[in-house]
C-alpha cells in the first residue's frame, strides 16, 4: 500500500467532516433564520459532504476495515468540531468536553489494535 492509499481516505474524510460540521451546526449562528431555510441549506451543504465521504470510505476500504474507517471518522469529526466550535460558534471546549473526547479517541485507538 502506498502513502496515497493510506492518506487519501483520511484527507477526504477531513474535507467531508468540514462540510458535515457546517451542515449540522453552522445554522446555530443564524437562529432567526426560518427552520425550513436552514434545513434546505444544510441539505445542500450535506451534498458536498457526501461527495467526499462516499469516495473516502470506498477507497479507504481497500486499506482499512469498516470499523477502522468509522473510528477514524469519529476522531476527525471531534477535531473538526473542536475547531469549529471555538472559531465559528465562539464556544471553546471546556476541560470536560476534552476529557470526553479523549475517551472517544481512546476507543477509536482500540479499534486499530490487532
Amino acid at each position: 500500500m502506498s502513502l496515497l492509499d493510506r492518506f487519501l481516505p483520511v484527507a477526504l474524510l477531513l474535507g467531508s467532516n468540514v462540510f458535515m460540521t457546517f451542515a449540522w451546526y453552522g445554522h446555530l449562528r443564524y437562529k432567526s433564520a426560518p427552520l425550513l431555510t436552514v434545513i434546505l441549506a444544510s441539505w445542500g451543504i450535506a451534498f458536498f459532504e457526501y461527495t467526499l465521504q462516499v469516495p473516502a470510505n470506498r477507497l479507504g476500504s481497500a486499506v482499512y476495515s469498516a470499523p477502522q474507517l468509522k473510528g477514524m471518522q469519529e476522531v476527525i469529526t471531534l477535531l473538526v468540531f473542536a475547531g469549529f466550535s471555538a472559531w465559528y460558534l465562539g464556544q471553546p471546549l471546556k476541560w470536560n468536553h476534552w476529557a470526553g473526547f479523549a475517551l472517544i479517541v481512546a476507543a477509536a485507538w482500540l479499534i486499530f489494535l490487532d
